[in-house]
């Protein structure tokens, strides 16, 4: 007999050897019990989803049905017959595509000078030092506890002397000021959540402060910025009220007040077509959330700094 047989035996016979089965049952148990919660967990997550998704599928399903089965009681759950009628009409109608480029042009302009100037706003307010910089941050707090609705008459005013209604501009630089002070603040978060002291580990290293700041916290604050270019967007692309009262001519008009062209009374309006166009609108914006989940996880990656 050899002698690792016998360390074998005499290991198995000791009262180590005998707890190790012990030990690996015990991992085992708490393995099946961790599966098993993550499985629930998995499982009333996709419930959630799937009740957040009953709107999105109602709006589609009725896009897809006729008048009659829309007002039909009950109402139909899946769409008996198809008819893409609706869709076809809302493509073909020339003020859709007039809404369309009004609606992209003003979410564009707020989206890129929000970003651009939140950054800056949020990188001087964090990293540096100056006189006034509390009672900026606290104007910054106090602007966003001013109801919009109290500005409304004022804005319409200003916007009427510098002759910027049923504008672009006009309407965009509006949507500037109401939603800059709330991604300031976003954004200053992600800035201090990241350490100076990278910044001057790399100027230590050879970098410049400006050559730091571009390969060290720029990458790191991808994130940030995709998260402020999205809550923007979001909220140009569906504002309603400040729209509706300064665009007041028929040939400019964003989406939400494009849709009231299918209501022509308190008893007629065509359900469909809204749900139809409706489905449309939302359309860039699930393209926009498929690009933010790949490019954030990719920035996240990227930005990685080598302790």
């Amino acid at each position: 007999m050899t002698t690792t047989s016998l360390n074998a035996r005499a290991d198995a016979g000791s009262p180590a050897g005998a707890a190790a089965p012990v030990v690996r049952d015990g991992a085992r148990r708490r393995t099946s019990r961790r599966s098993r919660r993550r499985i629930v967990v998995d499982a009333i997550l996709v419930v959630s989803a799937l009740v957040w998704l009953i709107p999105v599928y109602w709006m589609v399903n009725s896009s897809l049905q006729s008048e009659s089965d829309l007002l039909s009681s009950p109402p139909h759950v899946l769409p008996l017959h198809p008819r893409f009628e609706a869709y076809a009409s809302v493509l073909h109608d020339s003020a859709f595509w007039s809404a369309m480029g009004m609606s992209l042009a003003t979410a564009l302009v707020t989206v890129v000078v929000t970003t651009t100037a939140s950054f800056l706003a949020a990188l001087a307010i964090s990293r540096f030092r100056f006189l006034g910089r509390k009672a900026l941050i606290i104007a910054i707090l106090v602007v966003q506890m001013i109801p919009a609705e109290a500005l409304f008459i004022s804005q319409y005013r200003m916007l009427d002397a510098w002759s910027l209604l049923n504008s672009v501009a006009g309407l965009s630089l509006l949507y500037i000021g109401g939603v800059l002070p709330f991604v300031i603040w976003m954004m200053r978060g992600f800035v201090d959540g990241i350490p100076a002291d990278l910044e001057q580990a790399a100027m230590i290293d050879g970098c410049s402060r400006v050559g730091a700041f571009i390969r060290v916290t720029l990458p790191l604050l991808a994130p940030g910025l995709v998260s402020t270019s999205v809550f923007s967007f979001l909220h140009s692309w569906n504002e309603y009220t400040l729209a509706l009262i300064i665009l007041s001519k028929n040939s400019a008009v964003t989406l939400p007040i494009w849709l009231q062209s299918f209501q022509q009374g308190l008893r007629d309006t065509d359900w469909a077509g809204v749900m139809a166009g409706s489905t449309l609108i939302a359309v860039p914006v699930i393209i926009l959330f498929a690009l933010v989940q790949t490019r954030m996880a990719d920035s996240m990656v990227s930005g990685a700094v080598k302790g």
